[in-house]
């Protein structure tokens, strides 16, 4: 245990280190958030704009943190994790090199295509059809990425069961596959969803890694443990700028790479309830923009005032901090119960 204390405190430093000429480089290439345009005015509803109002001194911070997380948490984790495979000292229950591999397929790989919505979104590349995509282009690549990170869990970690409590371990077979990936998607989209306002879901993804912490430590899983040490610290020294108000945003970087890699942590440990549990919040932020997208579509009328829900509670008057620190509690006291089912 006091290996992996180690780890996180010095991927912590690593960041914060890092962290104020990493901001400064964002300023220098005007990766920050955009301004209120005409267009938005003329196409928003009433309440989107009230909230677009309340965020409109958010306009010049800049937005990429993702970018130095998974650059630094990827980076660490291969370094340090090769050295203690080479030294015999990781241990887990499934092959080395095929969870070490899924994680970081994952992790880049919803990296790489959050970057891209970035550079595209930021510097207005969707105007001029620079390798422009569709959003249903990308949520293709999300569900090939998800498939490829479950076919190595499947056929390369040959797992396929799921922790059911009170019931125990199920086999799926096959079905995993398309269930897993369904899992990772799901993550993905609900996590970036959620990271509305300043530390909002950064702060959730603590407490769940924290939970998921002690069910890899009792697992005896070293290889998530590692990883879950050297991304909790790179987030503590993240969080630090992150908090309100932010001097520094996620982006869709890591909006799109933590989400899908909370969801393969999960998979990994086989507690596919315990991960709904603990990550529940992303779930219902994620959950009330689909039933708003879906009521508009078939329905034709809106479901709620404004999707998602962090957005519905600022109309109703709620402070910003406020709605972040209850989001967090709901969020501990979901991760102790999650924790409490995955060791049932």
């Amino acid at each position: 245990m006091h290996f992996y204390l180690g780890i996180l405190i010095f991927s912590c430093i690593l960041t914060l280190v890092l962290m104020v000429p990493f901001i400064d480089l964002l300023y220098k290439f005007k990766f920050t958030r955009g301004k209120e345009t005409e267009e938005i005015r003329k196409t928003a509803t009433e309440n989107f704009y009230k909230v677009r109002e309340m965020h409109a001194v958010k306009a010049g911070v800049p937005t990429g943190g993702g970018i130095l997380i998974a650059l630094v948490v990827a980076m660490v984790f291969a370094v340090v994790a090769g050295w203690r495979a080479g030294m015999g000292n990781l241990f887990s229950g499934h092959p080395i090199a095929g969870e070490l591999g899924v994680i970081v397929i994952t992790f880049l790989g919803f990296g790489v295509l959050g970057l891209y919505d970035d550079l595209i979104k930021i510097f207005g590349f969707a105007k001029t059809g620079f390798f422009g995509l569709r959003m249903r282009h990308k949520f293709l690549i999300q569900w090939i990425l998800a498939f490829i990170s479950a076919g190595i869990m499947y056929w390369g970690l040959k797992i396929d069961i799921a922790n059911f409590p009170f019931i125990g371990y199920i086999h799926m077979g096959i079905l995993s596959v398309p269930v897993f990936a369904f899992l990772i998607v799901t993550f993905a989209n609900a996590f970036d969803i959620t990271d509305g306002l300043d530390g909002l879901s950064c702060g959730l993804l603590l407490i769940c890694l924290m939970a998921f912490w002690v069910i890899a430590m009792t697992d005896l899983d070293h290889v998530i443990s590692l990883f879950i040490a050297i991304w909790t610290g790179s987030l503590l020294a993240y969080l630090y700028f992150n908090i309100y108000p932010a001097r520094i945003m996620l982006g869709n970087v890591g909006g799109m790479a933590f989400g899908s890699t909370l969801a393969v942590v999960g998979i990994l440990s086989g507690k596919i309830v315990a991960l709904l549990v603990i990550g529940g919040i992303f779930l219902v932020e994620g959950g009330s923009s689909l039933l708003q997208l879906l009521s508009k579509r078939f329905m034709k009328k809106r479901l709620f005032p404004i999707a998602p829900i962090h957005h519905w509670l600022q109309l109703a008057g709620w402070e910003e901090p406020k709605i972040v620190a209850r989001a967090w509690l709901t969020g501990l006291v979901l991760a102790i119960f999650g924790v409490w089912l995955a060791v049932l």
